[in-house]
């Protein structure tokens, strides 16, 4: 199954910049690859800027929609509130913010808001 998330990266203005990603983005796979391989502001605005993918972390790079024809840039929210929006958002979010990795689960599947959650420690043999 998959488990849809949004990578997001917060502005010097405030605004969120995020692109959509498809596969594994539960905090204990999408949460420790981001933590332990993009692991700065310009590693997240790289992978950022390439938009919308299926998957972050493969033996090939990131697999983006673009490379498939699609034409998906990155998604701009004028706050972290509006990124963090149940109703604006996928299963998990991540945003770059005071350089650290900030995961939450979105509750999309029952009555609760959005909760930080912990990326478990360790980095995946990859």
């Amino acid at each position: 199954m998959a488990t849809r998330g949004r990578i997001g990266i917060q502005l010097s203005d405030g605004s969120v910049l995020s692109v959509y990603h498809h596969w594994d983005s539960y905090e204990s796979w999408l949460g420790r690859i981001l933590r332990t391989h993009v692991n700065s502001k310009d590693k997240a605005s790289e992978l950022i800027d390439g938009g919308d993918m299926s998957c972050c972390w493969t033996k090939h790079g990131p697999e983006y929609y673009s490379a498939r024809g699609e034409d998906c840039p990155p998604r701009l929210d004028s706050t972290l509130a509006e990124f963090l929006d149940k109703d604006n958002n996928e299963e998990y979010a991540y945003v770059w913010k005071n350089n650290e990795w900030i995961a939450c689960c979105m509750n999309q599947f029952n009555e609760k808001d959005p909760e930080v959650v912990t990326i478990p420690s360790g980095a995946l043999l990859v």
